[in-house]
């Protein structure tokens, strides 16, 4: 265990720095480069009911404020439109994407009339798994839904403030069988590690999964903000990281017979997209109140408030709020960081970016996991071995908390505008 808590103290320190970024917007909109491919991610931060717990962007759903909203999300996709990007993904997140289904529709339809699109992931949560939702998303050209169950333990979801959302374990678990096959995949969101999680309550999670039988599960590690972790601890109990280890075994040994991991912590019965799109796209590009780009070596960010956000867009001006340029090394330790947590990295790609440097600049890294039998050579490819993987999902639970506490500050300082909740 020294090792996991040395990495957690050091990650949670280094973070600090590296997720800080500064409330200085470029002047103008980025543009695209026509010799590379993007993933366009869509940030819909609409929900009926908001889980206190959570640190994505998202309000209290009403409509004319989100059709406003859906409004000015279309003027910034035919902004970009207009800027040279070729965006071959889409991933759709929120908040809760299909809180308005038509608008949603006629975005996917604005989205694939713009660009050469190849797949659209959306997702959505268990109550909104019905035949006039899942015919939308399908004839929107959706082929990968995504659905928020974190379980399926009754005194769970209750504990969460899920049950009397989305009804019991049984009920969602009747609705994926319902759906499954009706996408090219479909994904089932898990969390592990709650404090109220016994180990029999998370096998019982993995039976239900393989007996669905789900096209894809992403098992999501607990990740606690700093805002959020007073809240879990009066409503769930304190986060205990000395459990997450046998857990995520558990996790990894009872599907890997029947499911091949896309990334440490998501898991597919054949090749798919997965939730961390950041894996098979070198760069992003965010629209929506609260999205992130990565373009070039930049991290942005588009405001948080979303009166703000459409009265940008319906001025034709750029909603990029924060910003922060990557050092070469930065950037390295990112390729390092995401493409390993994605399984493997392709040498050959990454010499042909950065030459030798970064074999070199990060020969400390190599060398210790190395030493620790957490990567192996195979021909040019470096890849996790089965004992690597849970060392990256330490690493990614705390890039994603650092994202959270980033987001978090975003959003404290929303709540006294109009549109803050």
């Amino acid at each position: 265990m020294l090792i996991e808590k040395f990495m957690t103290r050091y990650l949670r320190y280094q973070n600090r720095n590296y997720l800080t970024f500064n409330e200085v917007a470029p002047k103008e909109m980025p543009r695209g480069h026509e010799d590379r491919e993007y993933l366009l991610y869509v940030h819909i931060p609409f929900c009926e009911e908001l889980c206190p717990y959570c640190s994505f962007n998202r309000y209290k759903f009403q409509e004319n404020r989100a059709a406003r909203y859906f409004k000015a999300l279309r003027r910034e996709i035919e902004l970009y439109g207009e800027r040279g990007f070729k965006c071959t993904g889409v991933y759709v997140g929120g908040g809760t994407p299909t809180v308005m289904p038509d608008e949603l529709a006629a975005t996917l339809n604005l989205i694939r009339d713009t660009f050469p699109v190849r797949e659209i992931s959306v997702e959505t949560n268990p109550n909104h798994l019905t035949d006039a939702i899942v015919g939308t998303l399908l004839e929107a050209g959706v082929n990968r839904l995504s659905v928020g169950v974190q379980s399926f333990d009754d005194e769970l979801l209750k504990a969460m403030e899920r049950y009397h959302k989305y009804g019991s374990g049984a009920a969602i678990e009747a609705s994926l069988k319902r759906y499954t096959g009706q996408f090219d995949t479909l994904n089932v969101d898990m969390i592990f590690n709650f404090p109220l999680q016994s180990l029999a309550s998370l096998q019982r999670d993995l039976e239900i999964i393989k007996a669905i039988p789900a096209d894809q599960v992403t098992f999501y590690p607990l990740m606690v903000s700093t805002a959020t972790e007073k809240i879990i601890s009066k409503t769930l109990g304190k986060v205990d990281y000395t459990r997450e280890k046998l857990y995520y075994q558990e996790i990894f040994s009872r599907l890997k017979s029947d499911y091949r991991p896309g990334s440490a912590w998501c898991f597919s019965r054949q090749a798919a997209m997965i939730d961390e799109y950041i894996v098979d796209y070198d760069e992003y590009l965010g629209v929506g109140s609260g999205s992130f780009s990565y373009l070039g070596g930049r991290i942005m960010a588009n405001t948080f408030a979303v009166e703000e956000y459409c009265a940008k867009l319906e001025a034709d001006r750029s909603a990029i709020a924060f910003s922060k340029d990557f050092s070469m090394l930065e950037q390295m330790r990112y390729d390092f960081m995401i493409k390993l947590f994605g399984t493997s990295i392709d040498m050959a790609a990454i010499r042909r970016r950065y030459g030798q440097l970064f074999t070199e600049a990060l020969w400390k890294e190599l060398l210790l996991f190395k030493g620790l039998k957490a990567l192996e050579m195979d021909g040019d490819r470096l890849r996790l071995t089965e004992k690597g993987y849970y060392y990256w999902v330490i690493m990614m639970r705390e890039f994603f908390i650092g994202v959270n506490n980033f987001r978090d500050i975003c959003r404290s300082q929303v709540k006294n505008q109009p549109d803050g909740e």
